[in-house]
Formats: structure tokens, C-alpha cells, sequence
């Protein structure tokens, strides 16, 4: 068989170049002669265009032009293209010298040749790479707004070809908005048109510009190998104060060795899904809150849990008790502890929250100034099937921890419950409102030295079969990415964020900013696509979304809403002294009609009387659609 001709990027570029160089001989002729172009230049423009064109196509091949990639036209292209037409002029005047003695040809036109032909040889190379790299401001701006900012430290060639990989490649995952230079004398020039806008000492006040112009980065990468690691750990905490993670770019001699059968997945940094820089809240506050006393964490070995006795930990506190059910998670938490500081005073409590008198006695024994509550069953779709067990562990479990902490004298007691409790769609959401509501009545009814605090908060980025996770483990199994529906929104934060929230609302709470028992969320912007969550870790990973990993949409699961809100109708989101925490009056609730409510609730959940058990949720939570009022409407 034959096999068909293949128009490939070399053989279709040589065509180019042929058209190319006739037309730039006809053109440089019609130049020198202007309106009698074709009166005198008749008798020899055939032969002359065919000629000039054959022996441009013979030096272009012997020079091996087509070896070059036109998406990467530069300079030494640029070189080798001057040579070429100089060479072409060259061998064509003496053979058309022979075949013509020149007569009636205009020599000047040779001199006009060159340059056309230069313009019209390296013109649409650059033109082209100027689209590939997106240097139109269309085709830079098709993807910019879901890159993640970044500022580089460092103006010089890694920097430089960083921005322009970023430019030319339209699935980018970075966008840079600044330059620090680690030397004053670029300072307020330019590198591809990103300026630099100050040294090492100004990288604050160069995020607050940027932060001006709505351009704040979320990241601070590192792009130079001259800085040393006693500037690395100083510009470590400078980027930790502003909230922003730091990175360093690789150098090009890092090889590494490809993943075998496909595309390299690259491992994710969570910050960069966030869509913000991180809250940078008052950690000197949250130290005062915790140094020199005894804290008790419920939960300690879950996602929030244990980031919260990480912090904790670093706080320097009297002793941090660690209390779980979940025995693997809670050796894990407590041996970390101890790999890190075995100075430190700790114990760890294998208890459930569900059982009242393990809880009341350990809390009595611990003796805590500061009791966290992070215990609970959160995954939506496993509640909404066992809603018994959500109202045991989310209610029932937290009021055990409530009234251990008043009879036991804590200082403070802080709920860590979640957006879902506003004006919940789902059973683990409703059981999170009316542990709200219990601490709350606590606080109100008075008669105890114990403040109890709420903190509210969205989705934690990489939390425990979260949604990023169920991505992570999707992409490293090469897709689909499943998606319930394209416009499911959420808000999310890090692990860092929510803890630090939780920390800086009990000082508040703790100092009488505000009357005990309100509500705290962390301001945490617009809600994410979660569509445009899972596209961007598809980028992140080295991927490209619909043609290396697949999106599917599976459908809105039982009990999910299209978008959460952080706070309820009848609470009017207040200001505090911290800059990025609201506060929520909270709604009063009487705690004597309350407690008798709760407690035909768990008798209901023990005895696993499922239907009454709802009926009691509903009964609590008027505003919550359970699944059977959400069925009769539709029947309607």
C-alpha cells in the first residue's frame, strides 16, 4: 500500500517559506517601480520569481531551517533567518547576472528583497508564537481569573522563563502578579511585562498594592537559588503572617523520572484551591488563651481535632488532654505529640462522647480551663442513612460534654459546628443546629462559671472524605472526577484557618467581647464552584480537564443543598474586634422545655426508633426539609 502524504510543521513551514520568498520578489520590484511595475518588469518577472524562489528554497534547506519549533521562535532563529535571505540574495545576483546581465532589472531592488523578505519570513513566527505564548491580552485572560496569583522572589532568568511558561501554556495553573527583587537595582523595571515591584524588606507593603488592586497573591514562590536558608525561614514567616504558603521553583537541571503509562499527576497544595490568601488572624491572642493551662480537645484525633492539639501544643499549655473513640487516631495524634515535644504534659482518654458518665468523669479528673468539642459524625450522606447515630453523637454527645464541663467548673466550652446548621437540609445539619441551640440555652440560663462559644465554619480543604479528597483519590486513579451538580457551591478554608478561627473565637469569647453562647464564622468570601474546584485540581495536578481526566455529574445526593449560607435569617452578622471574624447574636432558646425534648430524643436513638427520632429532629428544627416533608411537597 502507499502510504498517503503527511502535511507535517516542517514540510507545511518550507511551503511557507517558498510563497513567502515569490511573493517578497514580486513585492520589493513593485516597490523600486512603483505605478510601471508591470510595463517594465514583464520580460523578466516569471523567470526571475521562479528563479529567486528555487534558490531560496535550496539555501533554506542546506542552512536547515525547518529544524526550528515556530512556537519558540527567538533570537537565534531570528540569526538564522538573516543569514539565510543574505545568503539567497547572494547566490541569486550572480546567476541572474548570467542569465540576464541584469538589463532592464533594477539592483536596488535586491537591497528592497532582503528586508521584505525578512519581514515576511520572521513576521508570522513571531506572530505565531506571540498567540501560542498569550501574549494578546484575549488569549492571557482566557484562564487568569481561575489561576492561582503568585509573587516571585527573584528577577532574573528563572523568573523570567516561569512567566513565560505561565503565558504560553492556556491551562496554566499560576498567575503571576509581582516581582521582588533580591538586589534594588531592577526594582520598578519590568520582566514580560510583570513589574517588580520592591526588595526583600518590602514584600508586606507589596501585597498590600497588590491587595489594593485586587491582585493580593496567595502564594510566595521562590525563583533564584542566591537567597540562603536563614532569608528562606525569614521570608517562611513573613509569608506565614500574610497568609500566603511558600514554594520554590525547581531548577531546570532537576530531573525526574516520568510516571510510567500516562501523565505525571503532581501532588496538590491545597492553599492553591482556595481562591483567597489565607486569613491571617491574631495568633499573640490565641497563645494567651491557651499558655501556662490545661485544655481538653473531644475529637482529638480527627482532621480538626488534631490540628487543634498540633496548635494547642505549640502554645506552650499546662497539660492537653486527648480524648477519641477512634483508638488508631488517637495513638497517631498522641505519639505525634510525643515525637515532638516529650516534655509536654499530655494523656490520652479513649472515650465516646455518647456515653455521659466516661465523659463526666474524664473531664472531672482532666481538670481543663478550656474544654475544645470537636467530636462528631459530619459526612452528610452516612447520617442521612443512619440518622439515629448522628442525633447519638452530634446532640446527645455534645450535651454530655456540655454539662460535664459546668459541673466541672471549665472555664470555657467550645462547640465546633458548621455551616450546614443554617437552615439545614440534611439530618447531620439539623443535629449540628440543635447542639447550637443547647449551648446556647446553657449559656443563657446562667447559673454556671462556664462560657460556652460556637464557632461556625464551611468545608476544610482535604478534612477526612471531603470533597478534595475523593478528588485526590479520583485523579490518582485517573478519573472520572465526579460532581454531584455544576453549580454546587461551598465555602471552604484550611485546616490552619478553621483552627486558628477556633482559637482566636474562644479569646474573644473568653474576654467577654461578646455575650457567651454567640456564634463565630470566619469571613471566607464567595462560595467555590465545585466544578471550577475540581477543573482546578485537575490543572494543579499537570492535567487537562475533559481530555487527560474526565468531570462526571452524578446528581445531588440526599440531604445536600446547591449552596450553603453561614448565617440564619434572624442572625444579623455583627463585626468584632478581630478583623475576619463575625459574630452571630444567637437565637435565645429556654433550656428546661429543651432538655426535655433532648432527652425523649435519645431515648428515641437508642432504641433506634428512627421515624420518631426524625419526627423530634423536625419537631426542633422547623426549618429543616426532611427527606419525608421533602417527598410529601413533591408528591403535591
Amino acid at each position: 500500500m502507499m502510504r498517503s502524504l503527511r502535511l507535517d510543521r516542517p514540510y507545511m513551514a518550507m511551503v511557507h517559506d517558498l510563497v513567502m520568498a515569490a511573493a517578497s520578489f514580486v513585492l520589493s520590484l513593485y516597490l523600486r517601480r512603483g505605478g510601471t511595475f508591470w510595463d517594465e518588469s514583464g520580460e523578466f518577472l516569471l523567470e526571475g520569481t521562479l528563479l529567486f524562489t528555487a534558490v531560496c528554497g535550496v539555501v533554506f534547506l542546506s542552512m536547515r531551517l525547518y529544524r526550528g519549533v515556530w512556537r519558540y521562535a527567538s533570537m537565534p532563529d531570528l540569526i538564522a533567518l538573516i543569514k539565510a535571505a543574505t545568503l539567497a540574495i547572494l547566490v541569486f545576483l550572480p546567476i541572474m547576472f548570467l542569465m540576464t546581465r541584469l538589463e532592464a532589472f533594477p539592483r536596488s531592488s535586491l537591497l528592497i528583497n532582503w528586508f521584505v523578505l525578512l519581514a515576511l519570513l520572521g513576521g508570522p513566527r513571531f506572530v505565531y508564537r506571540l498567540v501560542k505564548d498569550g501574549s494578546f491580552a484575549n488569549v492571557l485572560e482566557r484562564h487568569a481569573r481561575a489561576r492561582v496569583p503568585v509573587l516571585l522572589v527573584g528577577a532574573g532568568d528563572q523568573a523570567d522563563h516561569f512567566i513565560r511558561e505561565m503565558a504560553r501554556d492556556p491551562e496554566a495553573s499560576y498567575r503571576v502578579v509581582g516581582l521582588i527583587a533580591d538586589a534594588p537595582g531592577t526594582v520598578g523595571r519590568n520582566i514580560q511585562g510583570v513589574r517588580v515591584y520592591g526588595t526583600l524588606d518590602q514584600i508586606p507593603a507589596v501585597v498590600e498594592k497588590l491587595r489594593r488592586r485586587a491582585e493580593r497573591p496567595q502564594r510566595l514562590v521562590l525563583a533564584t537559588d542566591a537567597i540562603d536558608g536563614a532569608t528562606v525561614q525569614r521570608l517562611l514567616a513573613v509569608a506565614e503572617g500574610l497568609g500566603m504558603t511558600i514554594a520554590r521553583l525547581p531548577r531546570l537541571t532537576d530531573f525526574r523520572p516520568h510516571a510510567a503509562g500516562g501523565a505525571e499527576v503532581r501532588p496538590v497544595a491545597l492553599e492553591d484551591l482556595l481562591g483567597r490568601p489565607q486569613t491571617v488572624l491574631d495568633r499573640d491572642q490565641m497563645r494567651a488563651l491557651v499558655q501556662g493551662r490545661r485544655v481538653l480537645v473531644t475529637g482529638a484525633g480527627g482532621t480538626i481535632g488534631s490540628e487543634l492539639v498540633r496548635q494547642v501544643a505549640a502554645f506552650a499549655p499546662a497539660h492537653v488532654a486527648l480524648l477519641d473513640s477512634a483508638e488508631f487516631n488517637l495513638y497517631r495524634i498522641d505519639t505525634e505529640l510525643g515525637d515532638r515535644d516529650p516534655r509536654l504534659s499530655r494523656s490520652a482518654i479513649l472515650a465516646d462522647v455518647r456515653d455521659r458518665s466516661r465523659v463526666s468523669q474524664a473531664i472531672a479528673r482532666e481538670g481543663p480551663a478550656i474544654v475544645f468539642h470537636a467530636a462528631a459524625l459530619k459526612h452528610v450522606p452516612l447520617v442521612e442513612a443512619n440518622p439515629d447515630e448522628g442525633v447519638l453523637t452530634n446532640v446527645i454527645g455534645t450535651c454530655n460534654v456540655a454539662d460535664a464541663c459546668r459541673a466541672a467548673g471549665v472555664g470555657a466550652m467550645v462547640l465546633i459546628s458548621t455551616d450546614k446548621a443554617v437552615d439545614p437540609a440534611s439530618i447531620m445539619g439539623a443535629t449540628k443546629r440543635i447542639a447550637e441551640g443547647y449551648v446556647q440555652a446553657l449559656n443563657g440560663a446562667g447559673g454556671g462559671v462556664t462560657r460556652f462559644i460556637t464557632v461556625r465554619f464551611g468545608n476544610v480543604l482535604g478534612s477526612t472524605g471531603s470533597v478534595v479528597t475523593r478528588f485526590q483519590e479520583q485523579l490518582a486513579a485517573g478519573g472520572p472526577l465526579t460532581v454531584t451538580h455544576p453549580e454546587m457551591r461551598r465555602y471552604f478554608m484550611t485546616v490552619r484557618e478553621a483552627v486558628e478561627l477556633i482559637l482566636q473565637a474562644s479569646a474573644l469569647g473568653s474576654e467577654g467581647a461578646a455575650g457567651g453562647g454567640d456564634l463565630y464564622v470566619l469571613e471566607m468570601g464567595q462560595p467555590v464552584r465545585i466544578l471550577d474546584l475540581a477543573e482546578q485540581m485537575i490543572r494543579l495536578a499537570g492535567l487537562r480537564p475533559g481530555r487527560d481526566i474526565r468531570i462526571a455529574f452524578t446528581g445531588v445526593r440526599p440531604g445536600e443543598k446547591l449552596q450553603e449560607t453561614l448565617f440564619h435569617v434572624d442572625e444579623a452578622p455583627l463585626p468584632t474586634a478581630r478583623p475576619g471574624i463575625l459574630l452571630a447574636r444567637s437565637r435565645p432558646v429556654a433550656l428546661e422545655p429543651l432538655r426535655r425534648r433532648l432527652d425523649r430524643l435519645e431515648v428515641c436513638a437508642l432504641q433506634r426508633r428512627t421515624e420518631e427520632t426524625l419526627a423530634l429532629v423536625r419537631a426542633l428544627v422547623p426549618e429543616w426539609a426532611a427527606p419525608a416533608i421533602a417527598a410529601d411537597r413533591a408528591a403535591q
